[in-house]
């Protein structure tokens, strides 16, 4: 998908839900599990951030966040929620699929639902982000496996957009791998997220 129709897309998405969070203000509740992992005062980047709930989220931890996001009304909402939260976050308007990714800058690099990649434009992602993760630091990455189908109560529609086990054990063979599940839970995520989900997370730590 070419960089004007992705924005253009979540524009749309995003402008429907009027002054609602598509995917409601709450973190993650995956990103709120690891609260343990995240020091104060440590570094994070929230790719494909959206709305800013997870990001405005871990700059209430005390983290130093950027947020990359390429909708500019999902970044006209975040800056409002960081606002009404009272922190700061540094916001970017970019696609995740053409970032130019710098190297070794953050503690933390965090992905939540960034199933938009096709199967073509993902090892671009996922090598995008780790080359971002300072050594020693973590890439934490939460999504939706292809159970979800049945259930579609949010995540793409595509199978080739899901992640399996297999595919994230092979696509991080070169990190650290701390933890590697698939499970399902209920998720109440704004409009966007809400019923029985097949979900997967993956925590990774960078070696060198």
């Amino acid at each position: 998908m070419p960089t004007s129709d992705h924005a253009n897309f979540w524009n749309t998405r995003y402008a429907d839900a009027g002054e609602d969070y598509l995917f409601g203000i709450a973190p993650a509740k995956f990103i709120a599990a690891h609260a343990g992992s995240f020091a104060t005062g440590s570094t994070a980047l929230s790719v494909a951030d959206g709305e800013g709930r997870n990001s405005v989220w871990l700059a209430q931890q005390g983290l130093r966040v950027t947020a990359l996001e390429v909708s500019a009304v999902a970044l006209r909402k975040a800056r409002q929620l960081a606002r009404v939260s009272r922190v700061a976050v540094e916001f970017i308007e970019a696609d995740a699929l053409i970032f130019d990714w710098p190297q070794a800058a953050y503690d933390h690099v965090v992905g939540v639902f960034i199933q938009f990649a096709t199967a073509a434009e993902r090892d671009r992602l996922f090598n995008g982000m780790k080359q971002a993760v300072k050594p020693g630091g973590l890439l934490l990455l939460h999504g939706y496996t292809p159970r979800q189908l049945e259930y579609r109560t949010g995540g793409p529609s595509a199978v080739e957009n899901l992640y399996t086990a297999e595919m994230l054990r092979a696509a991080f063979a070169d990190f650290e791998i701390l933890e590697l599940r698939e499970y399902e839970d209920e998720l109440a995520e704004g409009a966007a997220h809400r019923g029985r989900s097949a979900l997967i997370d993956l925590v990774a730590r960078r070696s060198h």
